[in-house]
């Protein structure tokens, strides 16, 4: 006769005693709830599949498991941990996001580069934007090709620098006129090489290019490494702020959990070169403020839309560093915000292993 006491000493036995939560018995019924080792559903298929046949194999065909598995709850650090595997010298990693596309996220990414390098951090720069990679022509370097070095016995890429910015691109890799025709996990996998495969050296900061929108590229970022923050690209009108607030969803899911570090309002006004002081809101006016207050996320700057900075860009001389102009200025005060942010962000929340920062360059956290 089947007794409940046959069954928990088999359950010990198996040595899985530790994860049943309730036994009941009723006839030849077992009914056992447990909890899995890992929230992951192949977990929990994996052990449902071995208690069946552990009990088909010791009791017969004719004892009827009726097995209840639920996840495991995540303990609080584990809710804040932050996905990926620490690079060695790299001590932050941002990524630069946006929820839609046209909204001048990389150009935003190539002058927040170049002006926290002026302001004395090693910064490298990583054009994840695999369809559309646009570093190498707004840093003036196409046609270079990363160079093959060896460090430590392995054979490694050393990024091309320019501006005081290491950067990689797919750009890089491929031809001008040559497109990236490739599926997702072929994608992933070039990016995965430039992080991992590449001779980044010291930095205070890495800089990630993200592709628009949510997708396969977002996720395996996360995953490889441990993405210190994310600072999210909009312009103000309402369509692309619909979409900005689904690309902050997807770094604040509880799977994901990546502290967004603020919001930058990209084409904010448009001011003429004659009328410098005048300020013209042709895409509306303060969408972003109203947003960054709605989900309780600092505005980190407002990037006017002034001529100069397309002119920059295609010419390969990111705005940012025409010294004393007043987009120099803006985008030094946007950048001192986000490191504001950042340490903020790490006196509040469990560090990643790779948060501290040697140098603040006059930056303060922010005066509640």
């Amino acid at each position: 006769m089947l007794t409940k006491e046959k069954v928990q000493d088999f359950l010990k036995e198996i040595e899985v005693d530790d994860l049943v939560n309730n036994l009941q018995i009723m006839g030849n019924d077992v009914y056992i709830d447990m909890t899995a080792h890992s929230p992951a559903m192949h977990e929990k298929k994996k052990l449902e599949a071995a208690m069946k046949q552990a009990f088909a194999s010791e009791f017969g065909e004719e004892v009827h498991l009726k097995l209840k598995i639920v996840s495991p709850e995540p303990s609080e650090i584990q809710q804040s941990q932050i996905k990926g595997k620490q690079i060695p010298g790299i001590q932050n990693i941002i990524a630069i996001a946006s929820g839609k596309g046209g909204v001048g996220k990389s150009t935003v990414s190539a002058n927040m580069a170049v002006t926290l390098a002026k302001m004395g951090f090693k910064v490298g720069l990583l054009d994840a934007d695999i369809y559309g990679p646009s570093v190498p022509t707004m840093f003036d370097t196409e046609g270079e090709k990363p160079i093959s070095v060896e460090v430590n016995g392995k054979s490694m890429m050393k990024p091309v620098e320019n501006y005081g910015v290491k950067m990689l691109s797919i750009g890089y890799f491929s031809g001008a006129n040559q497109a990236v025709v490739w599926r997702g996990p072929m994608a992933s996998k070039a990016l995965n090489q430039m992080i991992r495969d590449a001779a980044w050296g010291e930095l205070d900061f890495l800089l990630i290019d993200l592709p628009p929108g949510t997708g396969d590229i977002h996720l395996s970022i996360i995953q490889e490494v441990p993405v210190t923050g994310a600072v999210i690209v909009s312009t103000p009108q309402h369509v692309a702020l619909a979409d900005v607030r689904k690309g902050i969803a997807m770094f604040q899911m509880e799977s994901i959990n990546i502290p967004v570090l603020g919001l930058i309002e990209n084409m904010a006004y448009f001011t003429p070169e004659e009328l410098p002081d005048n300020k013209y809101y042709i895409f509306g006016n303060q969408g972003a403020q109203y947003l960054a207050e709605d989900l309780g996320i600092p505005v980190l700057g407002e990037i006017p839309l002034i001529q100069s900075i397309r002119e920059a860009g295609d010419v390969g001389r990111p705005a940012a560093l025409q010294d004393g102009s007043k987009i120099a200025d803006i985008y030094t005060e946007t950048a001192r915000k986000m490191v504001e942010s950042l340490v903020e962000r790490n006196k509040n929340l469990p560090p990643t292993e790779a948060v501290k920062i040697s140098t603040m360059a006059g930056c303060s956290p922010k005066a509640k």
